[in-house]
């Protein structure tokens, strides 16, 4: 069972309430996020003229240069990127900038399973092949060093934009890459005082320099929208320059200028004006996504680019198909991945070989097998490469998957990842050896084996108000680093309650809590183990007089976040109860 937690850092809320005109309960959430108190107000503006200068990346003059000469000359320009919601926008965003600014641009993405991440020899052949005079990397690169030196030994000119690590020798030292120039704000000697940045707001930042050197005017608005879509989609932390783009990017994407995501909003059903990181995460992202899934990610950098509504439709449904078809591929890998972790739950970290499952979709398998079972999990399956398996792992806090990864290296073809994932290649016959060894290996803990849930604030439901959860809204976009808010209530009586929906997935109920207040709830987690806890605690009787509404001896304790309800024009609060302990 997850272990619950609250937040005990202290400021001095109350001030922090009356000078930034919030709450308490707004201050002490900020201060759980790691706000400093005199952050609050930048925080709370979340304005666009707090983004940093691009001119302070290392290389920036370099590049805009280069790239300025070029468009004058005319040369062939080929812009490289990945196949991943983050490498597709950073494409689309120096391709199209170029473009507009005169000059020839083209791109290429590479295949996820037959050329792999990011640049490589076929890929820099193929834009020898096609005349290309310079390549820009976006979202890959930094790490390719071997690559960019056969593409400068073929006479090419190289400008590489990523935002990964720069790798490291044996000895702690820095492999760079030998480009014509580098735009990474994590090279040791760049002064860009953010590092979080995605591939696509480093090609964001590269546009803008470059506009500025040719003194044309930068459409900041045009670009904010795939900037914003990469920073939620890929995941990185969504505090400072990311939660400003991520922001602004929200509220341009209201009314999107870009046609072909507002033929994918339009496809998928999304509400433009109600849009949130929601929906970009886990609707338009992976929508994005599926294409370099199944089959090529040039289909989502065509969606950016249609040049008519008509062809953006045609383009979002295809991605949409493709997505649908990515789900239920998903769904039935996971069932069966979730069958082989039953037999090994004697193991405290999961390597599953699970056949016929498509390789690009072993990522997603592995993360919700660890949601479910809150343990290390290496999904394998069945590579191009004969008696070869492909796979990925997602870990736990506490376990340092690549560094475990590495003591096992001598049974891998090739692997790499960091310490939350990792990615392998390892002959089938070695797949025991490797469960054995990864296991004998492990050294975890019961604490941490044990899922931890971070609570705000304990709050009772006579704290909750309209204003209150709109003012709420003022910490959006949620995400990685900047989680939405979570509060509990205990003891909390279970008054009554319906099973609604389609799927009978969804649970209303009435709560009152501590302080005797009363508020409706939606829970949406699994219905049927919630009964059976309630029923193996208090006795199916209970249950039933819940379920009609009588008094029953029923307490809980539940984690929630509030929200606004609106039903036949009519306005009123209520909960999304996250988490039930009965």
């Amino acid at each position: 069972m997850a272990q619950w937690m609250i937040y005990t850092k202290r400021a001095d809320f109350s001030a922090l309430s009356v000078k930034h005109n919030i709450t308490p309960v707004t201050a002490r959430i900020m201060t759980n996020r790691g706000i400093l108190p005199e952050d609050f107000e930048s925080y709370l503006s979340c304005d666009m003229k707090n983004l940093n200068s691009p001119w302070l990346f290392k290389d920036i003059e370099k590049a805009v240069d280069i790239l300025a000469g070029k468009i004058a000359e005319g040369k062939n320009i080929r812009v490289i990127g990945d196949y991943d919601i983050d490498g597709v926008c950073a494409t689309y965003i120096i391709t199209d900038g170029i473009r507009r600014l005169g000059g020839r641009a083209d791109m290429d993405i590479p295949d996820r399973v037959k050329d792999g991440y990011g640049i490589n020899i076929n890929i820099i052949d193929r834009a020898i092949k096609a005349g290309t005079d310079t390549i820009v990397t976006c979202d890959n690169g930094i790490a390719a060093v071997d690559e960019i030196q056969y593409a400068i030994d073929k006479g090419l000119t190289v400008i590489v934009t990523d935002h990964h690590q720069v790798p490291v020798d044996d000895k702690g030292v820095c492999v760079r890459v030998k480009a014509d120039a580098t735009i990474n704000q994590h090279q040791p000697d760049c002064n860009y005082p953010y590092k979080s940045l995605c591939g696509a707001a480093v090609a964001m930042k590269l546009m803008e320099a470059l506009h500025e050197k040719l003194n044309v005017e930068y459409d900041t608005d045009k670009y904010i929208e795939p900037a914003a879509i990469a920073t939620i989609g890929d995941v990185v932390d969504l505090n400072g320059e990311n939660r400003i783009i991520a922001k602004a990017g929200l509220e341009r994407l209201r009314n999107p200028g870009n046609l072909g995501i507002k033929a994918l909003m339009e496809v998928c059903g999304i509400d433009a004006s109600r849009l949130s990181s929601y929906h970009i995460g886990f609707i338009i992202g992976p929508c994005l996504n599926a294409g370099g899934r199944l089959e090529t990610a040039k289909k989502a950098f065509s969606l950016l680019a249609a040049g008519s509504y008509k062809e953006a439709l045609e383009k979002a449904e295809e991605l949409k198909r493709l997505n649908d078809e990515r789900k239920s591929m998903t769904d039935e890998a996971v069932e069966k991945a979730g069958a082989l972790a039953e037999l090994c739950e004697d193991k405290n970290v999961l390597v599953l070989y699970v056949k016929g499952v498509h390789e690009s979709i072993a990522g997603i398998v592995a993360g919700r097998i660890r949601e479910r079972f809150y343990k290390p999990v290496i999904v394998l399956t069945d590579s191009d490469v004969k008696g070869e398996a492909k796979g990925s792992g997602r870990s736990i806090e506490g376990y340092d998957m690549f560094r475990e990864l590495s003591r096992c290296q001598q049974l891998f073809t090739r692997f790499g990842g960091h310490e939350m994932a990792a990615g392998l290649s390892i002959p089938k016959e070695n797949i025991k050896a490797f469960e054995a060894m990864v296991n004998e290996n492990e050294s975890m803990t019961e604490d941490i084996l044990t899922e931890k849930i971070w609570i705000d604030v304990k709050m009772p439901f006579s704290y909750i108000s309209e204003s209150f959860v709109e003012e709420l809204s003022l910490l959006e976009p949620f995400g990685k680093a900047n989680e939405k808010p979570l509060f509990a209530e205990k003891p909390v009586e279970l008054l009554s309650f319906t099973i609604m929906g389609k799927n009978r997935n969804v649970l209303k109920m009435t709560l009152r809590g501590e302080d005797k207040s009363y508020i409706q709830a939606m829970y949406f987690g699994d219905i049927e183990e919630l009964k059976e806890n309630i029923t193996e605690k208090y006795g199916s009787k209970q249950l039933d007089r819940a379920r009609m509404g009588r008094d029953n001896d029923i307490r809980m304790a539940v984690t929630y976040y509030p929200q606004i309800n609106t039903y036949n024009g009519k306005t009123s609060v209520q909960i999304v109860v996250r988490q039930i302990q009965i």
